[in-house]
Formats: C-alpha cells, structure tokens, sequence
C-alpha cells in the first residue's frame, strides 16, 4: 500500500537526505558520495516498484533518517536552518502541483539527465547540470526563492552550484513521494510519535543489513 506510515518516513528522510547534502556543499565544498548518488538517483528514477526503490532501497537514505531523528526530536535536537529549507521545498512542491506544465518540462529536464547518466555516471557534471538548470528554470521561478547560507568560497563555485540546485530538485522528488503517500502538514505535526516508531523501525532494519 502507498500510503502508509512507513512510506512517509522513507520519503521524508529521502527529502531530510537532500536537505542535509545542501547543507554539506554550502558549508564544506563537499558531501558524501554515496548519499548524494542515491539522492539524485532518485530524482531519475520516475518509476519504480516501491517507495524504498526510488532510493536504491533502505540504506540509500541512511543519512536521511539520522537526520529525520534528529528533526523528529526535542526542540533543542532541531537544526532550524535544516527546518527552513525543507519547508520551503514542500511549500515549491506545492505550487508545482497546481502547475501542470511546469511539471511537464521538469519531466522533460529529468529525462534528459537519465539519458545523460545511462551514458556516464549519476554524478557525472553533465548530469548534475541539467538538473540544476531544471530546477532554475522551473523551480525557481514558483517562489519563494531558496536562500542557501554557507561559505562564499563554496557558494560561489559553479559546480557546487549545480550540486545544490540539483539536490534541490532531489527535494522535490522526495516531497512529491511524500505527498504521493498521504504525507500532510498536520500529520507531520500531530503524528510524530507514530513517525517516530517508524523511523526507528526503519533505523533498525538499515543497521541489520
């Protein structure tokens, strides 16, 4: 069944996941390799048998539910930058939802770039590219515009711009799945303790493996 519990918690660490390697690119220059892999696969992989595929299954969204703990926990846990930044992305979502062909050529860019990537790599520059002018071109232009805080020196380098703007667009995926499985506003406010034993379940299964 889509919409369950548990496929609301995959997707919102798939969305903490990208969130999170934003966060590691403004800041450092650079995220970890394997997680952004299964981020951006994500946003490629239109299709796909279940909600824990869409990330190349359970253990491609580890960071992400180590960050959701994390947002899921005591106020003074809560990355609030963290906070902002997914807001936003589900506020975008949103908007999007209502515009259906914005959808159509975000649909188009992202099959453009799983071209480019059955060519070379996930994380091939070309591929990173496109989505990030996707995003730009699409996203964007739906409002509020996403203010990234982090190093100058990082912030200002192209290519780590187009990581960002191409996690981004991860957010959306992992936003649209969410919504896709009955994933709410109120739910996540006035569902947390049901949230929470997911996640740790969850936790549970991807530290087994």
């Amino acid at each position: 069944m889509l919409k369950s519990t548990r496929n609301q918690v995959i997707a919102l660490a798939g969305l903490a996941q990208a969130v999170h390697l934003v966060q590691q690119i403004a800041q450092r220059g650079q995220a970890d390799a394997d997680a952004m892999a299964a981020s951006i696969g994500s946003t490629l992989k239109i299709d796909a048998e279940s909600v824990e595929d869409v990330y190349g299954g359970l253990s491609g969204i580890r960071a992400g539910l180590l960050k959701l703990q994390q947002q899921l926990g005591g106020r003074r846990q809560i990355d609030p930058e963290h906070a902002r930044y997914s807001a936003q992305l589900v506020m975008l979502q949103s908007r999007l939802e209502n515009r259906p062909e914005v959808r159509k050529q975000v649909r188009a860019g992202v099959e453009q770039a799983a071209g480019c990537a059955r060519k070379n790599t996930l994380l091939d520059e070309a591929v990173l590219e496109i989505l990030a002018e996707t995003y730009h071109r699409n996203i964007s232009p739906l409002g509020p515009k996403i203010l990234i805080t982090g190093e100058r020196v990082h912030l200002g380098n192209p290519a780590n711009a187009n990581r960002i703007r191409a996690l981004l667009l991860a957010g959306i995926r992992s936003a649209v799945l969410w919504r896709q499985c009955g994933g709410a506003k109120w739910k996540f406010l006035f569902n947390r303790k049901r949230l929470q034993h997911e996640l740790r379940s969850l936790l549970a299964e991807v530290h087994a493996d």
